[in-house]
């Protein structure tokens, strides 16, 4: 199956990232390399880009469509949390850019052998973006607590329906383990009434996302590596994330404001004795959205919103 993946809020990202020819930039999540394509067109041959992507495919994938580039490019496979070592094993320091497009991408979605989607009847429950880890979304499904369950349904996948969906996942597998992504949509769908089948999105979906992040510790590994990717950068570097979904964009809000005030002595102080100093300056006080032509082309862009800080 060929790697297709439209890239979100592509004109916007390479605007905020103000690019250098001469710097070094990073992707922390590579894909299918829209992203790193326009970068890389922006380099001289003084120049660097380094991709970096925990799936296999999406290495692939890259490595074809950025191979007009090979001269200043570098892709590994890894996770952005390894970033400082990672760039750190290849000589660099301090680069002037980074860039991350979360979630989960368009073909990881519509490769049914991935496990990702609902749609599909009889995928293998699996959701792992790195395939070198040996556990899967059908482990989690059928060897989670009923509590633990309910915990990550309600607050990964924010459904109302958690604590039912929990309790029929549990129910379901004492009978027969769970092993696809049909087997598990259907039990989901059992869980929740009727008439708000009926009226609202696929029953599915919260759930299915709720998995997909506590599998992959989509927004622990944020919420670790985001200060961290900050210092990397040189003076003048900005930092650009494209979140998918509010937890997401949450972290990245708070991550920004605190690296931009990260003052914690009480207000009525006349000056700070804390002695912590500010890393540099929110770029974008409101997220930026998707245009309305782009939603129309790609509507997989509909919740995305870009943050922008800038290391000063």
């Amino acid at each position: 199956m060929e790697f297709k993946h439209k890239s979100v809020l592509l004109k916007e990202t390479i605007e905020y990232l103000n690019i250098e020819p001469n710097g070094i930039y990073v992707d922390g999540t590579l894909g299918g390399g829209g992203h790193a394509y326009e970068i890389c067109k922006h380099l001289s041959s003084e120049g660097k880009f380094i991709g970096i992507d925990q799936d296999e495919d999406a290495i692939k994938a890259a490595s074809k469509r950025l191979s007009e580039f090979k001269d200043k490019l570098q892709i590994i496979r890894g996770n952005y949390n390894q970033m400082r070592e990672i760039l750190a094993e290849n000589g660099i320091y301090k680069v002037d850019g980074i860039v991350l497009d979360l979630g989960v991408s368009s073909y990881q979605l519509d490769d049914p052998k991935r496990g990702f989607t609902y749609r599909v009847e009889d995928a293998p429950l699996d959701m792992r973006m790195d395939k070198r880890v040996k556990t899967t979304a059908k482990d989690l499904v059928n060897t989670y607590s009923e509590l633990d369950l309910y915990r990550v349904i309600r607050d990964y996948g924010e459904d109302k329906f958690a604590k039912n969906i929990a309790k029929h996942i549990v129910m379901a597998r004492a009978k027969k383990e769970i092993e696809t992504t049909g087997e598990l949509t259907e039990v989901i769908k059992a869980a929740i009434p009727a008439k708000i089948r009926m009226n609202g999105g696929h029953p599915a979906k919260r759930t299915f996302q709720a998995i997909r992040i506590e599998l992959n510790r989509e927004l622990e590994v944020l919420q670790e590596s985001l200060e961290d990717m900050i210092k990397l950068l040189n003076y003048g570097g900005r930092i650009c994330i494209i979140t998918f979904h509010s937890l997401e964009d949450r972290i990245v809000k708070n991550i920004f404001k605190k690296s931009e005030n990260p003052c914690t002595c009480p207000s009525d102080f006349p000056i700070c004795v804390c002695g912590k100093k500010p890393l540099g300056r929110v770029i974008t006080r409101k997220p930026v959205i998707p245009s309305e032509e782009e939603v129309v082309y790609n509507s997989r862009s509909k919740s995305a919103k870009l943050r922008v800080f800038e290391k000063v």
